[in-house]
């Protein structure tokens, strides 16, 4: 996102209602709050994979167990949706499970 003092360039719309106004701050500030979780866990669900792919079992269950704990939080403060979180966590789960075998 692209600020500049504090204002959103990347939009077209202005806010003339001080109501708007306040809105487009609030949106501003929570969506740098959730890009940083989006991140992290992304990073999380890159590190179980890149193990997975070097067929490192031990790593994989480690990264895994960070991992699920983070995607769940997510999920519970609304950043992602919950079938979303359940459905990364089943499909990581499997494979590492399916890694074992």
């Amino acid at each position: 996102m692209r600020r500049f003092f504090g204002f959103d360039t990347g939009s077209t719309k202005v806010a003339n209602h001080p109501q708007a106004q306040k809105r487009n701050r609030q949106r501003i500030k929570q969506q740098d709050h959730h890009r940083h979780f989006k991140s992290t866990m992304r990073t999380y669900i890159k590190r179980v994979r890149s193990a997975l792919a070097k067929k490192e079992h031990d790593v994989a269950q480690e990264a895994l167990k960070l991992a699920v704990p983070f995607i769940d939080r997510c999920a519970v403060k609304g950043i992602i949706p919950k079938k979303r979180a359940a459905r990364f966590v089943s499909r990581l789960t499997q494979a590492v499970n399916a890694l074992s075998s």
